[in-house]
């Protein structure tokens, strides 16, 4: 019997996939140079599991895979500027921000592509709150933590902004501030 996490009263985390996920992890975060490693800090912070009766607790779970996923982006950081240099790493991060920057300095409602008038994405409101935040923190230095865009929940509008697309930039965002901690 698995002792890794509490267990959830009612429904958590199939225990069998989290084992699984986190020998994968342990592999990948351990291999050698040279080796391939299919493992990265973004695919952490996007992995998920089944739910089952008296599995895991997911609060402890979604902690365990957000110090793991600040793990594997540490060793990638050191990675890449071993190999490419601290300026080559810190240019790169700095044109990813711009982008992302770009993005999110446009007209309220317009940052990103909407879905038709019968469809349900996330409420553009909220979105452009978040915006306004993430360019504030590009521009301005403002307080913003990998913390909130990991939890960040938007509440959904009929004819609202593409939910993929806005994941897409908070997780580019998350990966900024990881490389640049």
């Amino acid at each position: 019997m698995s002792t890794t996490f509490p267990r959830a009263r009612k429904l958590g985390y199939d225990i069998a996939q989290v084992e699984d996920f986190l020998e994968d992890a342990r592999r990948a975060y351990h291999a050698q140079a040279g080796e391939p490693v299919l493992l990265t800090a973004a695919a952490i912070r996007q992995q998920a599991f089944a739910m089952k009766r008296h599995g895991y607790a997911p609060g402890p779970v979604d902690a365990a895979l957000e110090r793991l996923e600040d793990a594997f982006a540490q060793k990638e950081r050191e990675q890449a500027i071993r190999q490419q240099g601290d300026q080559a790493w810190y240019l790169q991060a700095r044109e990813t921000a711009q982008v992302i920057l770009d993005r999110v300095v446009r007209p309220r409602g317009h940052r990103f592509r909407r879905v038709g008038v019968f469809t349900l994405g996330y409420r553009v409101r909220e979105v452009d709150l978040l915006a306004d935040r993430i360019a504030a923190y590009f521009q301005a230095g403002r307080p913003l933590s990998i913390e909130e865009l990991r939890t960040v929940a938007f509440p959904s509008q009929r004819g609202g902004y593409q939910e993929a697309q806005v994941d897409v930039v908070i997780d580019a965002v998350i990966d900024v501030m990881l490389a640049v901690r």
